[in-house]
């Protein structure tokens, strides 16, 4: 009769003490199932009553604009990428413009673009005044026009590419027959 009372204040009255006394030390994983589901029952909300609503043709416009950077920079690198190997010249010619961004200008490209992904750092200012930097590029940019005119005069289409010039001894060599088996093979079937 002493265990039936025992047994029935310990697991009495709808209760588990048991039970109730594991809880304290490990959680309930049906609760925390239970809280787990509510929570993100909760963020879908918050998501939906940001994201879902209409918001009209301008917010659906904005909202466009906004997931445009990512694939464009992305698209950008391939196509630089693509670019330098499909027209080397082309590609050159810009890289070679880019020479005159100036040191702050990358700066705060860098800063937009850190910004806009997320990071938190930015990189401080090296303290090189605008003036120097103009004055920098504006020495510079000759010499980038004469490397540009260097690049666009080694196309295959301008005129007098394969011209050896006044320079009489490349000429001569240029125009001498040299060892070739081909076309020593061909002459001497035709």
């Amino acid at each position: 009769m002493g265990l039936i009372r025992f047994m029935g204040a310990l697991f009495g009255g709808g209760r588990n003490v048991i039970a109730e006394t594991a809880q304290v030390f490990r959680p309930n994983a049906e609760a925390a199932d239970a809280r787990e589901a509510s929570f993100q029952q909760a963020a879908l909300a918050q998501m939906a009553a940001e994201f879902g609503h209409g918001g009209g043709w301008w917010g659906q416009f904005i909202d466009g604009l906004n997931r445009l950077p990512r694939p464009m920079m992305a698209f950008g690198c391939i196509f630089l990428f693509w670019s330098a190997m499909a027209d080397p010249l082309w590609f050159a010619e810009r890289m070679t413009g880019l020479a005159l961004v100036p040191e702050p200008l990358w700066v705060l490209m860098g800063a937009i673009v850190a910004f806009y992904f997320g990071a938190r750092e930015m990189q401080k200012f090296r303290g090189v005044s605008m003036q120097k930097e103009t004055a920098r590029i504006i020495a510079q940019a000759p010499q980038v026009a004469q490397n540009i005119a260097r690049l666009r005069a080694l196309r295959h289409d301008s005129p007098g590419v394969a011209d050896p010039g006044p320079d009489a001894e490349v000429a001569l060599v240029s125009t001498e027959p040299g060892d070739n088996p081909a076309l020593d093979d061909w002459r001497r079937s035709a």
